[in-house]
């Protein structure tokens, strides 16, 4: 038996086949050495190499010859420029295009070329980088050496960057127009990227006014650069387009690569195996009526233990995403990525695939599924008093909406809700009043905030904006939800688990202030020194329900707060007046829950796959990670919503509309249209001949010569001047009148002659053009 060569081809490695042959004989390499050799020393795979590494001389050599064509022949090698290489081997020079990193924070590529037909899939790549010149990243093309990797188990090859051939050609979103000659250009979302000129044959299928995705192809010392389209997103009024253009605008990751799309198809449904059978248990799913996935579900029953009177016992159950993504996995590192779902009014950017979120993690009626749920046990006056944490199988008993519900429990049942109105409904409620009462003496902040929903119509333009009601079948999942994530956060802080924590800090001072400052000018006194509590802010709140200036009072209130983020370090949560608190009940959509699940489940004791050494020490890097994909989502959620009002209203241009004042600044006024949840802006140019002021603390523009001005929240009559869809940007022009401002501050210098006149603002506003 021949020994193999092990090492790198050099001349040591030589030798040593050379003493082992002149120890036994007459010693050949086999098959298996020589491609061996071929595949760890590719840059040295010529005929003269591999007889030297293998010290082949005479006729030796001419064996060597025939055994290389034998094994060309038999399809092992190819030979390309005097070089072997092992059939779908990589070359060891060549073009590669980097798509990821690894756990460590390595790049990972691809070769830009592969005969997948042939060779299967492309092999992955390992990269090191360039000892000089700049850094490759996540979508570069280089030009790297590769190497056949020692190690089984990772990459199939590691290589080594020789040069940045070229940086990833952005993706540019722009409307297709179509110019007087009858050739088309790219007008970019972005002002600042430069027209395109598309060649008819390069538009794939798009038309005139279509908003699409365009690459660069090349660009000439003269004239405008030109650019191949890459897909056609549909009508610029399209609700498809709209949200296309918040996601690109915003990198939000929306297109799984296919190693995790093939990881989520070869994930195998749990099976009972550690875990407890809460099958028998009906448990039910309420949704909003439009809900693709369900993962949660709830259940209440009345406590029968004699020392509890009238308390209940409430079971909430999550959707075991754990069980599916392990950590340091392709879906892992995705969800990772991406932070959270994002969710347009028409489109939903998932954290997971739909395989996992959609199938193997929906609640689905009557379905096995594994959950993760917790047993709360409440008293009558709604005090948690113990819960406990529970891997389960469980099966949903019914899938509601949450009007189907509460039309059940005010009276009018179907033939879903009927059956279970008194064995599953009826206790559900009952316990939510008996949670209710625990909120109460809780005392979270209370903002009278009405939420908007946008109706689409089948071609995804808007149709109308509603304020769906809040029904108490909102309000119980809610408070449900809420009691499950603090049961998570207690449990996990008792057993000294890290974690991460959903935290929501009071006011700042400076903001504490800011409001004394602004409840002043309504006559409403606010003690200093004392920090304030949520309590405070509702006694504030109460004072003016029913009032002029209730929503005034509303809005400022809620940007006094702070915003929460995810920490794992807890500061409480400041507006649910909690002192402990974790996201636990949405792991399908939420990376947070899915480090609590996984926590607990290290914990608990309740399977292998639960939180890793390596994660908790970056416990501090993916909160910040976290915290900033949720600012991101809901910055691009937004901007779609005013894109869609606006592309609604473009052709409303002088149409007049209610308003209400959302902002006031130096530069003029943004202005809601309640109708439609949508802001615009009123340039304080327009707002009349006078010099207004900004009034800060007032939250108000004032005139210097009447006293009268504009104030946040004040309900006024405006009227639409200008649209830019693609912007998501109303202009409009005030058409109310200023009104008096008791209690906004004005400035007064004395004059030379001694006398007290009033400062102009130090940037006031031009005198309106008639």
């Amino acid at each position: 038996m021949a020994r193999k060569i092990s090492g790198s081809g050099s001349s040591r490695s030589a030798r040593t086949a050379k003493s082992a042959r002149d120890s036994k004989g007459d010693f050949r390499p086999s098959k298996e050495d020589i491609l061996k050799y071929i595949a760890e020393n590719p840059d040295r795979a010529g005929k003269r190499e591999i007889a030297k590494a293998f010290s082949l001389k005479g006729d030796d050599r001419i064996w060597l010859k025939d055994m290389l064509r034998d094994l060309q022949d038999e399809g092992l090698l190819t030979k390309e420029r005097k070089r072997l290489s092992r059939l779908g081997a990589l070359p060891h020079v060549t073009v590669l295009e980097i798509y990821a990193r690894d756990a460590d924070g390595g790049l990972l590529a691809r070769p830009s070329e592969w005969n997948t037909s042939g060779f299967g899939e492309p092999p992955v790549v390992s990269l090191r980088p360039a000892r000089n010149g700049p850094a490759p990243g996540i979508g570069d093309r280089v030009l790297a050496k590769t190497f056949a990797a020692d190690e089984d188990g990772g990459p199939a090859y590691t290589g080594r960057v020789m040069k940045v051939l070229e940086r990833r050609a952005e993706a540019v979103l722009g409307v297709v127009r179509q110019i007087a000659d009858g050739s088309f250009r790219i007008e970019p979302v972005e002002r600042r990227q430069p027209e395109l000129t598309i060649a008819a044959d390069d538009l794939n299928g798009a038309q005139k006014g279509d908003l699409v995705e365009v690459e660069q192809v090349s660009s000439a010392r003269y004239g405008l650069p030109r650019g191949r389209v890459l897909q056609r997103l549909g009508s610029l009024t399209s609700e498809k387009a709209v949200s296309m253009i918040a996601i690109h605008a915003h990198e939000i990751p929306h297109i799984f690569p296919q190693e995790v799309l093939e990881e989520a198809e070869s994930v195998k449904p749990a099976t009972m195996a550690g875990r407890e059978d809460f099958r028998d248990l009906p448990l039910i799913t309420i949704d909003p009526a439009d809900a693709k996935d369900h993962d949660d579900a709830v259940h209440a029953e009345p406590d029968t233990d004699e020392k509890n009177p009238g308390g209940v016992i409430v079971t909430v159950a999550i959707a075991d995403v754990a069980a599916y993504v392990r950590p340091g996995s392709a879906l892992d590192r995705e969800a990772l990525k991406r932070g959270n779902s994002v969710y347009f009014p028409d489109r939903v950017v998932p954290m997971l695939p739909e395989r996992i979120s959609n199938d193997l993690c929906s609640l689905r009626q009557g379905v096995d599924r594994p959950a993760m749920s917790v047993r709360m046990t409440f008293t009558a006056e709604g005090r948690k008093i113990r819960h406990s944490f529970h891997r389960i199988m469980m099966k949903s008993a019914a899938r509601l909406a949450y009007p189907q519900a509460q039309a059940a429990i005010d009276g009018a049942s179907d033939d879903v809700t009927g059956p279970i109105l008194d064995t599953v409904l009826r206790p559900l409620w009952d316990a939510y009043a008996i949670l209710k009462r625990g909120r109460e003496s809780r005392h979270p902040l209370e903002l009278d905030l009405p939420e908007r929903k946008i109706l689409l119509k089948p071609d995804g333009t808007v149709d109308r904006v509603i304020v769906p009601d809040r029904l108490d079948a909102h309000k119980l999942i809610e408070e449900f939800m809420i009691q499950a994530n603090v049961a998570a956060a207690e449990t996990l802080e008792a057993k000294r688990q890290a974690l991460v924590y959903r935290v929501h800090d009071a006011p700042t001072l400076a903001k504490q202030e800011s409001l004394r400052e602004f409840l002043a000018t309504l006559g409403i006194s606010l003690a200093r020194g004392a920090e304030l509590s949520p309590r405070q802010f509702n006694g504030i709140l109460s004072q003016v329900e029913g009032a002029e200036n209730q929503a005034l009072v509303n809005e400022v209130v809620l940007r006094t707060q702070s915003q929460a983020i995810y920490s794992p370090e807890n500061l409480g949560h400041f507006g649910l007046n909690l002192r402990r608190y974790a996201h636990f009940t949405s792991p399908i959509r939420r990376y947070a829950d899915l480090i609590v699940h996984r926590a607990l489940i290290s914990v608990l004791k309740l399977g292998a796959d639960g939180i890793t050494p390596s994660q908790e020490e970056r416990l501090e890097e993916i909160s910040g990670l976290i915290s900033a994909t949720e600012r991101r989502a809901m910055a691009a959620e937004r901007e779609t919503v005013d894109r869609l009002i606006a592309a609604f209203l473009s052709e409303q241009i002088d149409q007049t509309f209610e308003a209400r004042i959302s902002g006031v600044t130096k530069a003029g006024l943004f202005v809601q249209l309640p109708q439609y949840g949508a802001d615009g802006f009123v340039p304080i140019s327009s707002l009349g001949d006078d010099y207004y002021h900004f009034d800060e603390a007032a939250r108000a523009l004032f005139g210097s010569q009447t006293g009268k001005g504009y104030q946040l929240a004040d309900r006024v009559e405006v009227k639409l001047v200008e649209v830019a869809p693609l912007a998501g940007a109303m202009r409009f022009e005030m058409l109310s009148e200023p009104k008096p401002l008791p209690g906004s501050k004005r400035s007064f210098h004395k004059s030379k002659s001694g006398k007290r006149v009033r400062e102009r603002a130090s940037q006031p506003g031009r005198r309106r053009r008639r």
